[in-house]
């Protein structure tokens, strides 16, 4: 878990391809569909924060968790670059966290996790933790949105595959590899930031992602007390594809309300 840390300094460079407007108003859309219109919002493993602003903007009052200090920082500045709200007060609390033990002051309507978050809990039994602590700080009733990254795209787009980029302020090299057995995709980045004029600064970070099937996801948030509700391609409405490379996923908030140990509702989809 402790990425990010030189590529936070370079992260929105080579993430301006990541169409973050179409994915808020997808979001928002879904949101508003489960009944989510207003009130506080957790975007959890919120990165430099880009995703968390533009939710703001669209009505939310948002809470950002991420376990990057470094990614955090830019999260922070952009929103101390940001106009104070009418009240003169900031817009958006970040919180340095892990998500696999996060804590808030209360609960909120609904809880989203976009960019590859989940994959990056790589063991099952953390992830039953993460969703867990959702359905902890969730409203009764309350919603969660994710996104996972597919087994299809790890074996069949990334495994075994280096990408690399190559710009004045940065570039980097990506390297995949794929272990099918495990689910585990080990990418190995290496960096090199320019630190003035002609130098750069090389940087070296491993991480790692796992695969989840959506059959096992269903699984953990039934045994978390989470309701399954809707699963699709990501941020297209289609159902999912034997070739999606994205998928989302919605669950609510359901052992409040039933007061089981377990959502009844999400355990008779299974």
């Amino acid at each position: 878990m402790e990425t990010y840390r030189g590529f936070a300094q370079v992260y929105d460079l080579f993430m301006d391809n990541v169409p973050y407007e179409e994915w808020s108003g997808y979001l928002t859309g879904l949101l508003q569909e489960y009944g989510i219109a207003d009130g506080l919002v957790l975007d959890l493993g919120c990165g430099t924060g880009k995703l968390t602003r533009l939710l703001r903007a669209a009505g939310y009052d948002m809470i950002g968790i991420d376990n990057s200090s470094e990614m955090l920082e830019t999260a922070r500045e952009a929103e101390w670059d940001a106009p104070e709200d009418a009240g003169g007060e900031r817009q958006i609390l970040y919180l340095l966290q892990d998500m696999r033990e996060f804590e808030l002051y209360g609960t909120v309507r609904a809880v989203v996790s976009v960019c590859d978050c989940i994959n990056y809990i790589t063991e099952a039994s953390d992830l039953l933790t993460v969703f867990r602590l959702v359905n902890n700080y969730l409203d009764p009733g309350g919603i969660f949105i994710f996104d996972i990254n597919t087994c299809y795209k790890y074996r069949e787009v990334l495994g075994e595959t280096t990408i690399s980029e190559n710009r004045r302020e940065g570039s980097f090299i990506w390297e995949n590899y794929f272990d099918a057995d495990s689910g585990i995709n080990e990418y190995a980045l290496t960096l090199f930031i320019r630190a003035q004029g002609d130098l750069y600064r090389k940087y070296e970070e491993v991480h790692y992602q796992r695969a989840y099937g959506l059959d096992e996801i269903k699984r953990l948030l039934a045994e978390a007390g989470l309701a399954f509700l809707a699963a699709g391609d990501a941020y297209t409405g289609e159902p999912v594809r034997a070739d999606s490379e994205r998928i989302y996923v919605v669950a609510r908030e359901c052992q409040k309300m039933c007061g089981a140990d377990t959502c009844c509702d999400a355990i008779g989809e299974e």
